[in-house]
């Protein structure tokens, strides 16, 4: 609910933060000759040129550079303070030495995806080591399934919005050849006209072409290389995850035993 809610919010800021930009700033008669308004005198006035299909492109440009942001802040905090290596040898360190308590704190230190499901596995030890009518590998089962539950909700936090950047990059391009279509119609209408083709309206068209072309590619090469850069963080995350968890698990079947 929230997730789309906040997309939701996001497309009509991005939108609006888009249409405003596209009329006010790019469309500014300053950027154009006062003697011939359609003829643009800098980059800006060009980049009008685009037609209405800028906005939907600088909407997605918007959208794609906020969920980078997001996945970002989001995967930074997931990762947690300090290195993880670290934290995960200390941790090791009191699994092994039997100081249960200082394992946890290292967790609550750390407030990362993997301290979470460390602390929810040493947790549920903790619970079921003074328990003697469960054989070992019961109690082994049963820590193995909490540290299960917990990765169900630390990992999709992970790769939360992931698809959200794959699809904006694809649309993007899409959208940009759409410009680039409507661009050469309004050109070759121009060139179909009789007799001389009003030059002014010809370069309008190809600008808007180009313009559209340039913008889907932008908002395609942004949201690719995030994706690719997230998916691959997302993925040394899972990979510590897993071999931390694996570890715990091991040293605590040698002490249940």
């Amino acid at each position: 609910m929230k997730q789309s809610m906040f997309a939701t919010v996001l497309i009509i800021v991005a939108l609006v933060v888009s249409s405003l930009i596209y009329f006010f700033v790019f469309g500014n008669p300053a950027n154009f000759d006062p003697a011939n308004p359609k003829q643009p005198i800098n980059l800006v006035g060009t980049v009008y040129l685009g037609g209405p299909v800028v906005i939907a492109l600088m909407t997605l440009s918007i959208m794609v550079i906020t969920y980078t942001i997001e996945r970002q802040l989001t995967l930074g905090k997931a990762k947690g303070r300090g290195p993880i290596e670290s934290f995960l040898k200390r941790f090791q360190q009191h699994v092994q030495s039997g100081d249960i308590e200082s394992a946890k704190s290292e967790c609550d230190k750390q407030k990362g995806s993997i301290a979470n499901i460390l602390r929810q596995g040493i947790e549920r030890y903790e619970t079921l080591v003074v328990d003697d009518q469960m054989d070992a590998e019961k109690k082994l089962a049963e820590i193995s399934r909490a540290v299960e539950e917990a990765m169900l909700l630390e990992v999709p936090l992970l790769e939360k919005n992931l698809v959200v950047l794959s699809t904006i990059a694809s649309v993007s391009v899409l959208v940009g050849l759409f410009g680039t279509v409507i661009g050469m119609i309004r050109a070759f209408q121009t060139l179909s006209v009789a007799g001389t083709p009003n030059a002014a309206e010809l370069a309008a068209g190809i600008s808007e072409a180009l313009i559209c072309t340039a913008g889907g590619l932008i908002g395609a090469i942004i949201g690719t290389i995030a994706y690719n850069f997230f998916v691959t963080k997302v993925g040394n995350i899972t990979y510590m995850i897993d071999e931390a968890t694996y570890n715990m698990l091991q040293l605590l079947a040698i002490k249940i035993k």
